[in-house]
Order: C-alpha cells, then structure tokens, then sequence
C-alpha cells in the first residue's frame, strides 16, 4: 500500500489477511507490538501478534468458501479508533467477535490490540 492506511483499510487488511493466510497483510494490518487475547476450546490464546500470523499461515480461516467478516463498527477518536468485527465460518466451524483498538501512527492507522470472544461453532479437532 503505498499510502497510509485509515483504520478502516487497516481492518480490512486484517480480514483479507485472516482469510487467505496473506501474512504481508497481517503484518500491515499490525502494529509490530501488538498483541492477541482470547480464549478457545477452554484455552487462553494471549500471544505476541506474530504468533497469529503463523496461525493464519498454517490455517487460513476460509478454509471452505464460508469466511465471512463484518465491521459491525468502527469509531475513530482523534488518534485512536475501535473496531468490532463480527466473524463466521472460521475454519468453516467457528464464530468469533473481535474488539481491535487502533492508533494512528505517522505511516498510518495500525492495530495495537486483539481480543477475541468465541461465539459458537466447534473448532476442527475439538
């Protein structure tokens, strides 16, 4: 992307990385200090971001034709901004929502923080 990214292109980097595996999108989605929280099958995922961009390497979400992703909402303050992204069909089983808090850095908007709720559906293997 030769322009700064907004918040709103920072998220969709996000989705269109999460979907495919894309890590060069993870990677400009994210700020380099981010950070992941959440939990699933029971167990706590509290991980440096880069633990996430190995996840979705190994296991893009559309694994099947089914991802979906939607910005329920996006609001920006001044320098910083929230997101709320609704997902389905993670791994063709999965449902989560997401609360990303962004910042605007001087390259553009980035995503600071991940957390993660599951919201149904069973993991693969579980």
């Amino acid at each position: 992307m030769s322009h700064a990214p907004s918040a709103a292109e920072a998220v969709q980097l996000y989705i269109d990385g999460i979907r495919s595996g894309n890590t060069a999108a993870l990677e400009a989605a994210f700020h380099a200090d981010a950070r992941m929280f959440g939990a699933l099958g029971g167990q706590r995922v509290d991980v440096p971001i880069a633990d996430l961009f190995g996840m979705a390497a190994a296991q893009p979400a559309d694994v099947d034709g089914t991802f979906e992703a939607n910005v329920r909402s996006l609001e920006e303050h001044g320098d910083i901004a929230v997101a709320v992204v609704d997902e389905k069909n993670f791994w063709g089983s999965v449902h989560f929502t997401d609360v990303m808090s962004l910042a605007r850095f001087e390259e553009g908007w980035k995503i600071v923080n991940k957390a993660f709720t599951h919201t149904g559906g069973t993991p693969p293997g579980m």
